[in-house]
């Protein structure tokens, strides 16, 4: 696991032990957790796609561009006709904190390095962002509309993660 999937892991799973322990997170702080989640893999993607050379890595990272894409704009018509605001909180700034910093370290790769770290970084945060949807965004969701969002995602996003670990096998 990249070091900063392990920080998006800790982030996550620290504010899931929180919600137990105190509160649960609100719909809007879900709805904003989600989409930050959403917005890190598609600058990933963008990024692949300007530096990777492998029609493989690309192929993926455009899925993963049109992919969360589309389920960001499904998530920002829900809160806009639910009128809800998405709410910031540390979850989603810790998250958008390690995906910055993972963007920075994978620029200053190229070929078959950036390839690596770029699949096995998307393996991890797909792992991550997958266990966090199932323990914490999912049974917290209040509104069901969110909550039906939120499966949906998360059944694109286990293929996702069975996709990305197929093309990291493929570039061993």
């Amino acid at each position: 696991m990249t070091k900063t999937a392990l920080f998006c892991a800790a982030a996550l799973l620290t504010y899931s032990a929180a919600a137990v322990a105190a509160d649960a997170p609100t719909d809007p702080q879900i709805a904003h957790i989600a989409y930050t989640a959403g917005n890190i893999d598609i600058a990933a993607g963008k990024q692949a796609l300007a530096r990777s050379h492998n029609r493989t890595v690309r192929s993926f990272a455009q899925q993963m561009v049109r992919d969360h894409k589309a389920v960001n704009d499904k998530a920002l018509a829900l809160v806009k006709k639910l009128h809800v605001t998405p709410e910031a909180n540390p979850t989603s700034a810790g998250l958008q904190k390690d995906a910055n910093a993972t963007l920075r370290r994978l620029s200053h790769l190229h070929g078959h390095a950036y390839d690596r770290a770029y699949v096995d970084n998307e393996v991890a945060y797909h792992k991550t962002v997958n266990g966090a949807l199932e323990s914490t965004l999912i049974p917290s969701a209040k509104n069901g509309e969110l909550k039906s969002l939120l499966e949906t995602g998360l059944t694109l996003f286990r293929e996702h993660q069975a996709h990305a670990e197929q093309v990291a096998k493929g570039l061993k």
